[in-house]
């Protein structure tokens, strides 16, 4: 009998996908170093009630929705090279694996695969702190899960390594590097949706999963010392921010706005500003 899985017993792993829903064939399969790994499946059981019974008459599957969550550190390897995916202009889907393992991975047994397909990002948050390393946490939907005991045939697993230092990071608006800030935080929501359509092949997997109307937005924490974020709010004032994320890697925001400051007492009563942040866009992740 198989003891349970630890933390230490489980990977993730992504490939893009050419066909939507479709793994491809020998795929290289990347990993990011992931603190979080959280798998979910919904049937959308449809639950069928009727005259003469208490009980339940029917239960018929519904729509199939896969999702899963991922917490990582954005690895110095390739700091956005599963982050990049987030992007709309970049609408191809993946395929994310869950692996569950015992002994080393290069010669695993007992192996749990969970194989998701026709993957979007719904949504990620990017963060950074003084004294620690960038993170993000990721949540994507589905098409499909597939359920096996082995790796995928054919495939090559790499694992992106290291991390993200906060001080190999910046923030800057416009041209100018604020030298103020303590905390940083980005949000892209995509919204995506799945959409079936009445077939008899296959009907209860959504054929299409288009992004729906995006949200950017964020908050920048500021040790106090100005009240520019202030005036900029008061007249109205637009601006263009930029995260550095190690290296010439950068999430850049476009059209931006102060949608919300408030000034509150930090470390030993020291004052800081929370400035959140939103913008129109559009929302650019590049390596220049």
């Amino acid at each position: 009998m198989v003891d349970t899985y630890g933390v230490d017993e489980e990977r993730f792993y992504y490939a893009t996908e050419t066909v939507f829903g479709t793994t491809p064939t020998n795929p290289s399969m990347l990993s990011v170093p992931c603190d979080v790994i959280d798998p979910g499946f919904d049937p959308s059981n449809l639950k069928l009630r009727g005259a003469g019974s208490y009980d339940l008459q029917a239960i018929k599957k519904g729509l199939r929705k896969p999702s899963l969550k991922v917490g990582y550190v954005l690895p110095s390897a390739a700091p956005i090279e599963l982050l990049q995916w987030a992007k709309m202009d970049l609408d191809k889907s993946l395929s994310c694996q869950v692996i569950y393992y015992k002994g080393t991975f290069a010669s695993a047994t007992d192996i749990i695969s969970l194989l998701f397909k026709g993957i979007r990002i719904s949504k990620v948050s990017v963060e950074c702190s003084i004294e620690d390393v960038v993170k993000a946490v990721m949540e994507l939907e589905g098409q499909d899960l597939e359920t096996g005991t082995a790796k995928i045939t054919g495939a090559t697993y790499t694992d992106h390594g290291g991390a993200v230092a906060f001080h190999e990071s910046y923030v800057k608006k416009d041209t100018t590097v604020l030298d103020r800030v303590t905390d940083w935080k980005f949000d892209i929501i995509n919204n995506p949706r799945r959409v079936p359509v009445i077939r008899t092949s296959n009907g209860h997997l959504a054929k299409y999963i288009p992004f729906g109307h995006r949200e950017l937005s964020g908050e920048l924490t500021f040790e106090f010392e100005s009240k520019a974020e202030m005036d900029e709010a008061l007249v109205d004032t637009e601006f263009t921010l930029e995260f550095g994320l190690s290296g010439t890697n950068k999430a850049v925001f476009t059209y931006c706005k102060w949608d919300n400051i408030t000034h509150s007492k930090w470390l030993e009563d020291l004052i800081c500003a929370k400035a959140r942040f939103v913008a129109k866009g559009p929302v650019a992740i590049s390596a220049s």
